[in-house]
């Protein structure tokens, strides 16, 4: 049984009987057929995961167990050097089932903090998280801002705004590696900026150096600035999104940059007629695939996407390719980009195998948990 391996997932065929009426959101506890506890978790009404658990141990959920989870998750944080960093102040401080409480994210931004919840449970309990989060920050802390309104299901989602639990600044300038951006959490994707590419975009500046860059799906421009910092020659940045290429336009001006050109474009479309003008391409995509019911789909998505990358790039170029869709595991989308060199006809050697750095940690007993999988590929 993976209950008892702590995964922390009960899916709604494994319930045998259910004492009670619970409701979505209910905190409940979950036995075994002869009576033995397993754990303590949040009911999910309609969803194949019943039950999501938030303790193994039979114990009281109230502010003294909100306040440990914060504290354990804080103080690894700070065993990775992630916290209290003079180069960087922007990193994740709770990453859901890794950090022990299933559907809840928290980032931490230069003192500023925005939570996600992404079930019903997490988010009725959201007033005892921004608590915990008070007590470990003290008087560091300036804006806690509850972003969840878009991850939570729709009938619930639908009487909740999102909005500040302290302070009431929408934006600040945070440090990544001593580069500065420009964060949003109040109009930007997700809680703001990309966390989770920082150590990626390090080893990307090693490859550029009097390079000709293009970075796709660019968000705000990470890879971007590390890319032009770096001595490329020139970096190009592409993504759909009017906003996020104004954000990176932002990024670059902060940053001091002028190697740089910003094209609002389809990236597919932009692919389309640039052959052989580019020495290092960034792929970093969104996610696909948010359900196994368009795994399929995706797949399909991603092995396209590279083919076309892999035919344009110049000879003994550098291709960053990633996925961050957790129904696309490792070996499926290593498979997936294997076929994408078979149909190019290219032929490449793999520099490194790339995931999300520490402070979005990957727990043994949740597989699910590393959803971020990239190659870095010489093209020969």
């Amino acid at each position: 049984m993976p209950l008892l391996r702590q995964h922390p997932w009960v899916f709604s065929g494994a319930i045998k009987i259910t004492e009670g009426e619970a409701k979505d959101g209910d905190t409940v506890e979950v036995f075994s057929a002869d009576k033995k506890f397993l754990g303590i978790g949040h009911y999910q009404v309609q969803n194949s995961i019943t039950v999501r658990i938030i303790s193994f141990e039979q114990v009281a959920i109230d502010e003294v167990f909100w306040l440990n989870k914060i504290n354990k998750a804080y103080a690894y944080r700070t065993y990775v050097g992630i916290t209290n960093n003079p180069n960087t102040n922007v990193y994740r401080l709770f990453f859901g089932e890794a950090d022990g409480l299933p559907g809840l994210i928290v980032d931490y931004y230069n003192g500023h903090v925005v939570i996600q919840c992404h079930t019903v449970g997490m988010h009725r309990n959201v007033e005892h998280i921004a608590k915990a989060i008070k007590e470990v920050y003290g008087t560091q802390l300036k804006t806690i801002y509850d972003k969840s309104k878009e991850t939570l299901p729709k009938n619930y989602a639908i009487n909740i705004t999102n909005g500040f639990m302290l302070g009431d600044a929408g934006n600040t300038i945070v440090t990544e590696n001593d580069f500065s951006f420009y964060v949003d959490w109040e109009k930007g994707q997700k809680t703001g900026f990309f966390i989770d590419q920082r150590e990626n975009r390090k080893l990307l500046a090693e490859y550029v150096k009097d390079k000709t860059v293009l970075n796709t799906f660019c968000y705000t421009g990470g890879f971007s600035v590390y890319a032009s910092t770096a001595g490329a020659k020139e970096v190009y940045s592409v993504d759909v999104s009017k906003s996020a290429m104004e954000i990176t336009d932002k990024n670059i001006e902060l940053n001091k940059l002028s190697n740089h050109q910003s094209f609002c474009a389809d990236t597919f479309d932009f692919l389309k007629d640039k052959k052989d003008v580019y020495d290092v391409i960034i792929l970093d995509p969104p996610a696909f695939a948010k359900s196994r019911d368009v795994k399929h789909n995706a797949v399909i998505g991603y092995k396209r996407l590279n083919e076309m990358a892999l035919r344009l790039i110049k000879h003994n170029g550098i291709l960053f390719t990633f996925s961050c869709s957790g129904v696309v595991d490792k070996n499926l989308f290593f498979n997936t980009i294997n076929a994408a060199v078979y149909e190019s006809g290219r032929r490449v050697k793999i520099l490194h195998y790339l995931t999300q750095p520490a402070d979005h940690p990957i727990s043994p007993n949740f597989s699910e948990g590393e959803y971020l999988k990239g190659l870095v590929l010489y093209v020969e």
